[in-house]
């Protein structure tokens, strides 16, 4: 008589359950600090969660950025490095990887996506232009202020309401870049700025419908499109999950279709790429190719390394191969859903449909009893390192700095909280950890009183800027 088999908890409720695709080989011991101690590190960093020790976080969803875990593969790359100064073998990897799967022509590796912006900004940009985009980055658009430029948003008015379930809310609204067009003249608009999953507004996609016509839009005006291709994996994922006629295309394949669209791209390989560290720029143009790499030698290093080292372009080459495969984004995506949907059942606010690599909590509607200048995204990002010794990021009225012109605190409409999950690095477990700390908080959330800024820096204020509770 053969023995029943017991059901899995996905069979009893009538699916099926799904795995990561990987085994873990290697672990890094973690722990929680007491309460007291939380506190005591809390205010020692100004409730500014970027200013928090990392021995003293116990989850870190901080950012995604040069967080993950690498694979095998990876860290067998790092033993072939080939640290010439010039000339590595490991930049013509880096090189074909990019050739192959993006599509661009000219190749310039940075030491991450910064120093990628940083270039395109001065190689394009004069006094006086405007650069409209799918939604403000911050230092995206410190770069372009620097070189002179004047970010414009863009991005339709759906990626500003956290409620709102649009399946594209990064898609650019072709009448507002018509009507910047016509107001300031096509030869004041060096590109267009376009992020896949926008990160600002909650990781939220692109469609290819939507770059499609915007290449329409720009051919017409003779502007180009520099794309920021940070996590344009996950964007293409819903591509293939969303949109009519790419279901049973691959994810590489449907990504370089929509880079084709663009003129260029800048990279922060910390992310998709599964890296440490790590960026590169990659344009059709050779003028603009020709500018940024003379810069690259005078910013970051020889054109042929660009800040990284050769083990770091290995590892970065086999990274972008990793990146597009099916199985990994799928995992990756749904990682980050399963946390969406356990607040989402507890009613807990957060930016919907849930996104790629984060999930954003609504702090405007949280702390509803809170106004802006009393920063509720800062203070809800401290009041769950308190609770349970999670490090997440303010994405609100911190972020968004202050307007050049007046000096005053930009007001976004969006002001939210982002816990941002590192690829192949947390377990399941972790993020039932991480719902049930985000609900005690919100349980709690009528005794929040806000916080008080008492230093600020001049630049990208969110990073180093304190706090005292009020």
């Amino acid at each position: 008589m053969s023995k029943k088999i017991p059901q899995t908890m996905g069979q009893q409720f009538g699916r099926r359950s799904w795995a990561e695709p990987w085994k873990i080989k290697m672990v890094e011991p973690i722990r929680m600090i007491s309460a007291e101690a939380r506190a005591e590190a809390a205010a020692e960093a100004g409730y500014n969660t970027f200013l928090l020790k990392s021995e003293d976080v116990y989850i870190d969803l901080l950012t995604d950025s040069g967080t993950s875990a690498m694979s095998d593969r990876q860290w067998a790359g790092l033993m072939l490095g080939d640290e010439a100064y010039a000339g590595s073998r490991n930049f013509y990897h880096l090189e074909h990887a990019i050739q192959t799967h993006y599509g661009y022509k000219y190749i310039v590796p940075t030491h991450q996506g910064r120093g990628a912006e940083h270039l395109i900004s001065q190689a394009v940009i004069k006094k006086g232009d405007f650069i409209p985009g799918n939604m403000y980055f911050t230092t995206t658009r410190l770069h372009q202020e620097l070189a002179g430029g004047t970010f414009v948003d863009v991005i339709i008015d759906e990626a500003h309401d956290p409620a709102n379930r649009h399946p594209f809310k990064g898609n650019v609204d072709l009448d507002k870049l018509q009507n910047l067009i016509d107001k300031v003249g096509a030869e004041k608009i060096p590109y267009v700025s376009l992020a896949g999953t926008v990160n600002m507004a909650g990781g939220q996609p692109v469609s290819m419908a939507n770059v499609k016509a915007l290449r329409q839009l720009c051919d017409k005006y003779g502007i180009k499109i520099y794309l920021d291709a940070t996590r344009m994996a996950e964007n293409v994922f819903f591509i293939q999950e969303r949109e009519d006629g790419y279901a049973d295309k691959p994810i590489a394949e449907i990504l370089f279709e929509f880079c084709s669209y663009t003129d260029g791209a800048w990279m922060s390989a910390k992310k998709d790429h599964l890296v440490n560290i790590g960026g590169w720029l990659a344009v059709n143009d050779h003028d603009v190719f020709d500018a940024a790499r003379n810069m690259v030698v005078v910013y970051e290093g020889l054109h042929t390394y660009g800040g990284m080292s050769g083990r770091d372009m290995e590892a970065l080459a086999i990274g972008i191969e990793e990146s597009l495969q099916d199985d990994h984004i799928r995992a990756r995506v749904g990682q980050v859903r399963y946390l969406g949907d356990l607040l989402t059942d507890w009613g807990i606010p957060i930016v919907q449909p849930v996104g790629g690599h984060a999930i954003f909590l609504n702090a405007k509607e949280i702390y509803d009893h809170l106004p802006q200048d009393k920063f509720p995204a800062q203070t809800l990002a401290a009041e769950l390192y308190l609770d349970s010794g999670i490090r997440a990021m303010e994405r609100g009225v911190v972020s968004a700095g202050r307007d050049p012109e007046t000096g005053d605190h930009r007001y976004p409409k969006l002001e939210l909280v982002r816990l941002t999950i590192p690829r192949r690095v947390y377990t399941q477990a972790h993020m039932d950890v991480t719902a049930e700390a985000v609900k005690a908080v919100y349980d709690n959330r009528h005794n929040a009183r806000g916080l008080k800024m008492v230093y600020e820096p001049k630049y990208l204020r969110f990073f180093q800027a304190r706090f005292e509770k009020l």
